[in-house]
């Protein structure tokens, strides 16, 4: 689960790879299943079968003390509440046993906890060296924080937040990617470079990073240092509109009014101008061609409206 990402610099955007993406990248310590079997606890983890999750991870450490990895699906059942009563001492306690065998995964959570004192003290030294841990063994997520605790510190690190983003987005972290494009665009810690920024944003928008999506299809759209290609960012948009992004709304529900990038349509034109404006953004000039909508396509329009919000 990941919080809102906000761009790079702006405080209390230190944000946790928890659940399913974060736990797919433990790495595993002392011997773990043995080699063609399945992950029973994992793969029960996996489609929500949690109670068979934990029996399996406690069947496993009962077998091998040493398995971390089953330490820390143990860590992150007790931190959601899964199976069990919800309990962040109990989760900080296993991901600490974890950690102290060299998961990743789990040295990451307890940095991440001692950040934010969830079950254990909060602590910026103790999460510092637990995300470094981390970090130095790839993971992606600790890489992001601390750049992302460079530029909050009091004295702020562009520099260093920057070369840990770029890690961070070489293991494949969409947020840092886009940061990185952000420093990259902006000149902040590096020099600028409009077409690495590019680069970097394409990356990120290619793993779905919604704000990276819209600033791509703006810039695929405009031709802006790409070449012009008002069909893809029409699709991209399309993408993160259904993400529920206003700007990405607004800027579809143009696209249909005019027909550019895709067939015009009035009706599509205006479901999505009516969510944009709902999300908080107006634009008067779609709003002008609301009254020359006939009665149909106003019903048509409503309808369209009703079916995404039940979606």
């Amino acid at each position: 689960m990941r919080r809102p990402i906000r761009r790079p610099g702006a405080r209390g955007c230190v944000r946790v790879l928890w659940a399913l993406a974060a736990l797919a990248q433990a790495v595993p310590a002392g011997a773990q299943v043995p080699p063609g079997q399945p992950d029973l606890a994992f793969g029960a983890f996996q489609r929500g079968q949690y109670q068979t999750a934990l029996e399996e991870a406690l069947k496993r450490i009962k077998i091998n003390p040493d398995d971390a990895a089953a330490m820390t699906l143990l860590g992150e059942l007790h931190r959601e509440g899964f199976a069990v009563a919800r309990n962040p001492e109990a989760a900080a306690r296993w991901y600490r046993l974890a950690a102290l065998k060299g998961d990743r995964q789990a040295q990451f959570a307890l940095g991440m906890a001692h950040l934010s004192g969830s079950g254990v003290e909060k602590n910026s030294a103790l999460a510092r060296e637990w995300l470094d841990k981390a970090a130095a063994a790839g993971h992606a997520g600790a890489l992001y924080n601390l750049g992302v605790m460079a530029l909050e510190a009091d004295v702020q690190d562009a520099a260093a937040a920057a070369r840990l983003f770029e890690r961070a987005a070489a293991a494949g972290d969409p947020d840092a990617a886009y940061g990185f494009a952000v420093f990259l665009r902006e000149g902040t810690g590096v020099p600028r470079d409009r077409a690495r920024a590019l680069a970097y944003l394409k990356q990120a928008a290619d793993e779905k990073h919604l704000p990276a999506m819209v600033e791509y299809a703006i810039a695929l759209f405009n031709g802006e240092g790409v070449a012009r290609d008002e069909a893809e960012a029409a699709r991209l948009f399309a993408q993160a509109a259904a993400r529920h992004s206003p700007v990405a709304q607004n800027r579809l529900a143009r696209l249909y009014a005019v027909g550019r990038g895709v067939k015009p349509n009035m009706v599509e034109a205006m479901k999505w101008h009516v969510l944009a404006r709902a999300g908080g953004l107006s634009d008067p000039w779609l709003e002008s061609k609301l009254p020359s909508l006939t009665a149909e396509e106003r019903a048509a329009v409503e309808l369209a409206v009703q079916r995404f919000i039940g979606k």
